[in-house]
């Protein structure tokens, strides 16, 4: 997936069975708590959430919260990054028919300059992709860009882990890429300990870490009043 070679037919294809993935998984609820009570908290003073999500991919976790949150009449705003024009062009159409309001940054997390303006900063099955240097300088720049907090969401590297992305790709997708990045993805996760390990590493004292369903851990990490923007 993260191949810049990979051919747009494919990379499509891989997009529509990683949505299908996340939907099975039902990976939007994991960021949603951190998200919902921040909105809350803005709503009764008067004010909209802004929330950024980081490698959104497809959009379909951020655009799900969305949907929610309209439903529940949370006002909050969605910025969508991610480096790939046609992960963002699936997003926009998606965010189009299903007529909600978004914003679209290509943007290279590790290298490019962060939109400022945002309230909590997400992502989401994405920190399996990096080393442990990249992972921490990707929740150091999360947190400086958010002026509320961060959230993550990511798999946790485990043999039940492993055989459930064997099994569930094969029978959520036929992407080829899907079927490989599955398992890659597995092996390349951080277990709990080690994202707590990462998320002090970049400065993020007061960080929680939680085990979730299927396989996962959640990351939150809010600034303390006395630093809060």
């Amino acid at each position: 997936m993260d191949d810049p070679g990979l051919a747009v037919d494919e990379h499509r294809e891989a997009l529509r069975g990683l949505q299908r993935l996340n939907a099975w998984s039902r990976s939007s609820r994991l960021l949603w708590p951190d998200i919902a009570a921040a909105a809350l908290e803005r709503a009764a003073r008067g004010m909209r959430l802004r929330v950024m999500d980081m490698a959104t991919g497809s959009g379909d976790g951020p655009l799900a919260m969305a949907r929610r949150a309209r439903s529940l009449g949370l006002p909050i705003d969605w910025v969508l990054c991610d480096r790939s024009s046609v992960a963002l062009g699936a997003a926009c159409r998606t965010a189009s028919r299903a007529q909600i309001s978004i914003t679209a940054e290509r943007i290279d997390v590790l290298r490019d300059p962060l939109p400022v303006g945002a309230d909590v900063v997400t992502c989401s099955l994405f920190l399996h992709h990096l080393d442990d240097d990249d992972a921490v300088t990707v929740l150091r720049r999360m947190a400086e860009a958010a002026a509320v907090g961060i959230a993550a969401a990511d798999l946790d590297r485990s043999r039940g882990g492993l055989v459930l992305a064997w099994a569930a790709s094969r029978v959520l997708s036929r992407s080829a890429v899907v079927h490989t990045d599955a398992v890659l993805s597995v092996r390349g996760a951080f277990t709990q300990p080690e994202a707590r390990t990462l998320a002090l590493r970049a400065g993020l004292h007061g960080v929680s870490v939680r085990a979730a369903w299927p396989q996962r851990w959640v990351l939150s990490w809010r600034r303390t009043p006395e630093v809060a923007r």
